[in-house]
């Protein structure tokens, strides 16, 4: 989403401190499942010219923990496993069907995103001269 909205910074925010050195490529990656995904993100992170990556103790992150108690209760039929992200569309297409108007599950924050953004923009120039 961040790259369909060509923003250049990106500022990423963990829980896993083991990930988070790892892709910072401060720690050596010895589990050769990971190998793929890190190489992924490092792809990744050539498209913005900015990206940061920090860690947040998992009993501050109450957004991850809303997340994961969310994943943990879809209904995966017939699967035991759930598919690795790395495919030819974005990870959040894997497993959400179809909105009722049409659009992405994600339009509505997309746009509140792009308004925020455009109010940062104003607010700036704003209080700063250029």
């Amino acid at each position: 989403m961040a790259i369909d909205m060509n923003f250049q910074e990106l500022l990423v925010i963990g829980d896993s401190d083991l990930l988070i050195h790892q892709v910072r490529e401060q720690w050596t990656t010895k589990n050769a499942k990971i190998l793929p995904y890190l190489h992924h993100v490092q792809e990744l992170r050539k498209r913005f010219t900015k990206t940061e990556f920090h860690h947040v103790p998992r009993v501050q992150n109450e957004f991850a923990d809303a997340l994961a108690t969310l994943s943990s209760i879809i209904q995966y039929p017939n699967k035991n496993f759930i598919d690795p992200i790395l495919n030819d569309q974005p990870a959040y297409c894997a497993h959400v069907e179809e909105e009722a108007d049409g659009k992405p599950w994600f339009h509505d924050i997309k746009e509140y995103l792009a308004l925020e953004l455009q109010n940062h923009q104003i607010y700036y120039t704003l209080t700063h001269k250029v």
